[in-house]
């Protein structure tokens, strides 16, 4: 109980904190109380996987209230990035150059993103990447990273998976694939590497989870 506590006052001290470091007034609603039971989940395709130097090239996010997952109301940018995107790049999520030509700047697209998700918590599969690429945006344009609070989906099958678990087999690794990990929950694939579809499948396997592992909203 007392390690919950704690954790819970040092997120609190450091939301707080950040609120006060935002450089944009207007977006203060980032700051603001969650709606009650509704998340966000997110994902974005990149030129290639250094969080340094690659850029977002295009953002999926849809909106989950309770077990619903609001498909119709969903968020899809492409973003322009200031170099060439590789040919090994467009092999993994088929985005050329033409592609995102007309695509938003990164400022603008993280703004839309932003009033898209407002205080809701982010969901997403290996969401630390996302989220360093987005942050590498928001620095400079808020002053602070991104605030919302953050729920991994590979984490939350991994809890699941552990608690079946018993003895030396707690020894085991526990396959965390995205392809293994939606198999195993019995959901439906959409074609990966689009990132409104990769959204749309973690959002699947986060409403399961959730039950699974008894996560609160809080």
């Amino acid at each position: 109980m007392l390690p919950d506590l704690l954790t819970r006052g040092w997120r609190t001290l450091s939301h707080e904190w950040r609120r006060r470091q935002l450089a944009d007034p207007s977006l203060r609603f980032l700051f603001e109380p969650p709606p009650e039971n509704e998340w966000v989940s997110l994902d974005c395709e990149t030129t290639g996987l250094d969080r340094r130097r690659d850029e977002i090239i295009s953002i999926g996010a849809v909106r989950i209230v309770g077990d619903r997952i609001l498909t119709s109301e969903a968020l899809s940018l492409l973003v322009r990035p200031s170099r060439a995107i590789s040919a090994d790049s467009v092999k993994v999520h088929r985005l050329r150059e033409r592609d995102v030509a007309q695509g938003l700047e990164p400022q603008e697209a993280l703004r839309r993103l932003l009033h898209f998700v407002g205080a809701r918590p982010l969901v997403g599969y290996y969401l630390e990447f996302d989220l360093a690429m987005l942050d590498r945006v928001a620095l400079p344009m808020l002053g602070v990273r991104l605030p919302q609070r953050r729920i991994e989906v590979s984490g939350l099958y991994y809890d699941h998976k552990f608690r079946q678990l018993h003895g030396h087999e707690q020894d085991r690794n526990i396959d965390l694939r995205f392809a293994t990990l939606m198999a195993d929950l019995d959901l439906p694939r959409r074609e990966a590497h689009d990132a409104l579809n990769d959204a749309v499948m973690a959002a699947l396997a986060f409403v399961k989870l959730r039950h699974l592992v008894g996560l609160s909203p809080a």
